[in-house]
C-alpha cells in the first residue's frame, strides 16, 4: 500500500502548535504510509519544533511568523528541490483528517489541484454571518474562473500535483487569504485543472483558532482586496512538462 502515496510530501504549517503537532504527524504516517512529512515552523515560540521532530517529521524553521502562505511556499520549494511529485497541505491542529487526504491524493490522477471542500455534503462544519456570505460569493466567482464547481474557496486542505507544485514553488502568494483565494485564481489562470472532494472537519486538537468573531466584520473587505489582487496579477504561463 505504501507505493500509493510515495512521492507525496505532506506540508504542515505550524505556529505554536506544540499541543497537537506531534500527534498529527504520527497520524499522517499511520494513515498515509509512504508519504514524507515536512513541518514548517512559522516562527513558533513554544515547543512545536521539538514535538514535530520527535514524531519523525522533517522541520523547516522560519525566523519569524510569515503566515500560512509564506510557510507553504517554503514547502513547495522543498518539494521541488527534493523530487516530490505531490504536495498536500494538512493543518497542524488536527482539524484535517489524513484519511480524507488519501482521497485528495487519488484525485490528482485527474486534476492538477484538488480542494478539500467543507461545504460539499460531508460533516457538519458551518460558518455564519459575513464570513459565510463572502464564501458563497467567492465560490460562485471562482467556480466561473476555474470552470468547475468549487463550494469552498477558502479551504486550506488541498493536494497539488506536479504542475501545481512547480507553479506554486515560484508564485504562491503570502498575503492574507492569498494561500486560499488568490492561489486558486493563479492556478486557474495558469490552466491548471481544479476539482474538489468533500471532507469533514474535526475539532481542533490544541492551540487557539487563528480567527475570532471580532475579525469577522472585516472579513468581507479583506476578501474583496484578495480577489482584486488575484485578478491584477499577470497570468503565469505553465507548460505540461515535468508531469510524469
Amino acid at each position: 500500500m505504501g507505493h500509493r502515496f510515495q512521492g507525496t510530501l505532506i506540508v504542515m504549517p505550524a505556529f505554536n502548535e506544540q499541543e497537537s503537532v506531534g500527534d498529527v504527524v504520527r497520524e499522517v504516517y499511520e494513515k498515509l504510509p509512504g508519504v514524507a512529512c515536512l513541518v514548517v515552523d512559522d516562527g513558533s515560540r513554544d515547543d512545536t519544533v521539538a514535538q514535530a521532530r520527535a514524531a519523525g517529521a522533517a522541520v523547516a524553521s522560519l525566523p519569524f511568523n510569515l503566515g500560512v502562505g509564506g510557510a507553504m511556499r517554503v514547502g513547495f520549494k522543498y518539494a521541488l528541490e527534493h523530487g516530490y511529485r505531490n504536495v498536500v497541505q494538512i493543518d497542524a491542529d488536527g482539524q484535517h483528517n489524513p484519511e480524507d487526504a488519501a482521497r485528495l491524493i487519488d484525485q490528482l490522477d485527474r486534476s492538477d489541484l484538488v480542494v478539500g471542500a467543507r461545504f460539499a455534503g460531508e460533516g457538519d462544519y458551518a460558518v455564519r454571518g459575513p464570513r459565510r456570505w463572502a464564501m458563497v460569493v467567492l465560490a460562485s466567482l471562482l467556480s466561473k474562473t476555474a470552470k468547475t464547481e468549487l463550494s469552498d474557496a477558502t479551504s486550506g486542505f488541498r493536494a497539488s500535483g506536479p504542475r501545481a507544485v512547480r507553479l506554486f514553488a515560484e508564485h504562491y502568494p503570502a498575503e492574507y487569504l492569498g494561500d486560499t483565494v488568490e492561489s486558486l485564481v493563479i492556478a486557474a489562470r495558469a490552466n491548471c485543472s481544479i476539482s474538489q472532494v468533500p471532507v469533514a472537519m474535526r475539532p481542533r486538537a490544541g492551540g487557539v483558532p487563528s480567527h475570532n468573531p471580532v475579525k469577522a466584520a472585516v472579513f468581507l473587505a479583506r476578501v474583496g482586496i484578495a480577489v482584486a489582487f488575484a485578478f491584477l496579477r499577470p497570468r503565469v504561463a505553465l507548460t505540461r512538462e515535468a508531469t510524469s
